[in-house]
């Protein structure tokens, strides 16, 4: 191990906040050293597969908005109830996929390289058993944290000249006499664990929506007698059919997000949405079958991408668990809902103050919804860096690593500061000049005038933010990031009820501001104070 990487100091040092852990070596946040092209490899990709998909969806709409008014309003109801379901169950299922990938990979690539350095000691021969060492587990995500030993360090496995570092590409073992490399599938149980609940949560969705679509859409607006009921149904009803495919291949991309690749879901999610684009205008058109075809297309395209996903991740992991004790179900289930608490207080945040907008008017309702949908914008490029993040972070940690650890999460919050900034400028420049591109009522324009200066600022406390869940749950900090996230929301609906009833639209607008500075707060604090999985900052790592 070279001199950075080796592990923290022993108790004893000074005790100190270690908030200067966020202005570490700040000066080199745009170097393309080591740390920075590994973050920068796995966030662009990342950030270009979390766009695609809207991209696509815009373009779904362009099709679908030539059938008309009433088919366009429909198809937008029964998209946003369906992308609802979703979030509930997508969220805590790739949250914790990746982080337990990362860190059940690095001690499966600890445990081989033990288990070589053993047999080269006995034997001589250099040959790399098949000993996975199942028992070898990363800790209860809760409890790393309290698995910390401040004086171990990496040195303690004896591997300083062989250490393998969490690549996103699998360990080669040398196989046959003829010098062949063999890639070896790797056993890793939570792997198989998500994809086991991935197809259960998806067809639990199918069956939930199909059979509440009408109930579903009445809470919408879109009840008996509406001319929008028909093709909504439609389009719900057989956009359905696809949850299981959506919740296998996000299953699958955080699984390979924990091996630090977002390459393979970029170009699988790309062939998929390539593939929907091309059939829309066939099924809708020249087939006839309106909105239902651009739901078939639509369910095609995410089975495409599912089978892609499928077919790349069966060469690299062993998908069949020997049995049914080595899924992690329990482990799964207990911090799943942990982050489904998450999920829904943001939920409730985000729609309450989209309820106090619509009550001020369609103007100011119109206003808010063209805000909002920019505001949020910058969690498409914020979140590759939170992806980077966190799977970084969750190598690091299983290494015990925790210079890099220090390194990465510090420099992925300067580049996430970094484009904020940029966001803002761009953000504020074009609502500026921009803003009819949106909307050509002039009452609209104004009220827009009014929340550019919110959306523009916070764009840097929003990246901020998003890069933090990033490190929480790369440090499977899900408690902290669920229980705080609840108190942020409390606090924050209780601004929204006042400041809306006060100023109106400029009040929402503030306590949305509130909730976001609150939700970069909660991680400042954690990691600022080096409590929680960040203790081992406050014996004197830093310099």
């Amino acid at each position: 191990m070279s001199e950075d990487t080796e592990g923290i100091p022993p108790p004893g040092g000074n005790w100190r906040i270690p908030i200067s852990v966020f202005f570490k070596d700040a000066r080199f946040v745009f170097k393309r050293d080591d740390i920075g092209m590994e973050i920068l490899g796995i966030a662009l990709p990342a950030a270009m597969a979390l766009a695609a998909d809207p991209i696509a969806s815009l373009i779904d709409t362009a099709f679908i908005g030539h059938l008309g008014p009433v088919e366009t309003a429909a198809v937008g109801v029964s998209i946003a109830i369906f992308n609802q379901a979703s979030k509930i169950t997508i969220f805590p299922l790739v949250s914790i996929t990746t982080s337990f990938v990362a860190e059940e990979d690095t001690v499966r690539k600890i445990a081989d390289i033990q288990d070589k350095k053993g047999s080269d000691g006995k034997g001589g021969s250099g040959s790399n058993k098949d000993t996975h060492s199942n028992t070898l587990m990363p800790p209860d995500n809760n409890d790393m944290s309290e698995n910390i030993e401040m004086g171990e360090t990496t040195d303690d496995l004896d591997l300083e000249n062989d250490f393998v570092t969490c690549k996103s590409v699998d360990a080669p073992s040398i196989g046959s006499n003829k010098g062949k490399t063999k890639i070896e599938r790797r056993h890793i149980p939570s792997a198989s664990t998500a994809l086991v609940l991935g197809c259960i949560l998806g067809l639990l969705q199918t069956t939930f929506l199909i059979c509440l679509a009408e109930p579903f859409l009445s809470v919408m607006g879109v009840k008996s007698g509406s001319p929008m009921l028909t093709p909504a149904h439609k389009y719900l009803t057989i956009r359905s059919l696809g949850a299981p495919a959506v919740l296998l291949s996000l299953a699958m991309q955080g699984v390979f997000r924990g091996f630090k690749d977002t390459k393979t879901p970029l170009y699988a999610i790309a062939a998929g949405d390539l593939t929907n684009i091309i059939l829309d205008p066939i099924f809708i058109f020249a087939c006839r079958l309106g909105v239902s075809g651009a739901a078939i297309a639509h369910v095609l395209s995410q089975y495409l991408i599912s089978f892609i996903l499928f077919i790349k991740l069966m060469k690299q992991v062993d998908l069949l668990p020997p049995s049914l004790k080595d899924l992690q179900l329990k482990r799964f289930l207990k911090n799943g809902l942990l982050l489904l608490a998450r999920v829904i207080a943001v939920t409730i945040c985000v729609t309450l103050a989209a309820s106090m907008a619509a009550r001020l008017g369609a103007t100011s309702m119109a206003a808010f919804q063209i805000c909002l949908q920019i505001w949020m914008t910058s969690s498409l490029l914020a979140d590759g860096l939170a992806v980077a993040g966190q799977a970084i972070l969750a190598c690091a940690f299983a290494e015990k690593d925790y210079q890099k650890a220090t390194a990465a999460a510090a420099r992925v919050l300067q580049m996430g500061f970094v484009l904020g900034l940029g966001l803002a400028v761009f953000v504020g420049l074009g609502l500026e000049f921009g803003s009819g591109i949106f909307t050509k009522d002039k009452s609209v324009i104004r009220i827009i005038a009014i929340g550019m200066p919110f959306v523009a600022a916070t764009q840097p406390i929003n990246s901020l933010a998003f890069v933090f869940d990033g490190i929480n749950f790369g440090v499977s900090d899900f408690a902290y990031s669920a229980y705080s996230m609840v108190v942020v929301s409390i606090i924050s609906i209780g601004s929204l009820f006042v400041l809306s009833k006060f100023d109106g639209f400029v009040g929402i607008w503030y306590a949305l501001t509130i909730y976001m500075v609150l939700r970069t707060f909660t991680g400042v604090w954690r990691m600022g104070t080096g409590t929680g999985p960040w203790k081992f900052l406050r014996s004197g790592l830093l310099p």
